[in-house]
């Protein structure tokens, strides 16, 4: 799935392979819940409500999020095949529709080069200072209509954070439905991941295979919101930067709109070789969201994304599934 991009003067096949590249996006839990639509002029990223995660994501806001990822992948790799492109949201269709339209003067963004290389990376960074420069084209890259980016750049601004995050972990470790809607999202060795083609693989966070019947006896007991808070701190404690998106609204418009901007944003990084990785417990729980945006300053945005940054080598790369399997 990360090969590069092929196919041009097909248009049956330059479309496939369009959708091939906005399937390499970021998704929570690496749920992957879109589908896809081509029609001669067009594709549609439609919502796969059948992948949805109804504790963690109670409002389907992550799942269009990604979806806007997914669409802005399909967006900066369309030059490279000679597109140019227009997006359309379309609530009432329920979906987002790039159209596609010849054009000689288009070329491929930098950003286009990276999609195959994105990942979440969920290691240990090394600490290093970013710069003032990478932090200027973050900044530009996650600029959108109604998405503000805010950089916490500081220890005192990151350890405050982690306070959020850790009373996160706290209230959804200790919730039951939280715990096995994250355990279906689990796949404990290269069988279960290569035959889903989804979820959190073993592999990409440094996690030996296991038997699932084992692998789900011991996250019993290793799974603790002690032992995540440590995790968390580890990994919090040598990134960079956090970064977080707020939206001036929250509905579907703008959760699109954030996921576009954090795809950007994630491309960016890349290019940069700068990892990147999400910590959204402050916003996934209800309670916390308030308070963490108080916090933040917030006068009416909504806090939407959080995500660390920083220099680490590249881990193993999640799965996708099979092209076929997402085409309506």
């Amino acid at each position: 799935m990360r090969r590069p991009l092929s196919g041009r003067g097909d248009p049956a096949l330059e479309m496939r392979e369009l959708v091939r590249f906005a399937t390499l996006a970021a998704s929570s839990h690496n749920t992957q819940p879109w589908r896809f639509r081509i029609s001669p002029e067009a594709i549609t990223v439609l919502p796969d409500f059948t992948r949805r995660c109804p504790v963690v994501d109670a409002d389907d806001a992550h799942l269009w999020k990604s979806l806007g990822c997914a669409a802005e992948n399909l967006v900066q790799a369309a030059p490279a095949l000679g597109y140019a492109t227009t997006v359309f949201t379309d609530e009432s269709a329920g979906g987002v529709t790039i159209h596609l339209e010849r054009s000689a003067s288009v070329k491929p963004s930098e950003l286009f080069a990276a999609i195959p290389l994105r990942q979440c990376t969920r290691s240990v960074y090394d600490g290093r200072d970013l710069g003032l420069e990478p932090l200027k084209l973050l900044e530009r890259s996650a600029e959108a209509p109604g998405v503000r980016l805010i950089l916490l750049t500081t220890r005192t601004q990151m350890e405050a954070a982690l306070e959020y995050v850790n009373s996160g972990n706290r209230i959804q470790l200790s919730d039951p439905a939280f715990r096995q809607e994250l355990l279906s999202w689990i796949r404990f060795n290269p069988r279960e991941a290569l035959r889903t083609g989804d979820g959190l693989a073993g592999r990409t966070s440094g996690q030996p295979p296991l038997p699932r019947w084992l692998g789900k006896r011991m996250l019993r007991f290793v799974l603790t919101a002690k032992s995540q808070a440590a995790t968390d701190a580890r990994n919090l404690r040598s990134s960079s930067a956090l970064a977080v998106f707020v939206s001036a609204r929250d509905d579907k418009a703008a959760w699109i709109e954030v996921g576009r901007a954090c795809e950007r944003f994630a491309l960016q990084a890349t290019a940069l070789g700068i990892r990147n990785a999400f910590l959204n417990q402050p916003i996934e729980v209800r309670s916390l969201r308030p308070q963490f945006e108080s916090w933040l300053g917030l006068k009416g945005e909504k806090a939407s994304l959080m995500v660390r940054i920083g220099y680490a080598p590249l881990a193993p790369y999640s799965l996708r599934r099979r092209l076929d399997d997402v085409l309506v």
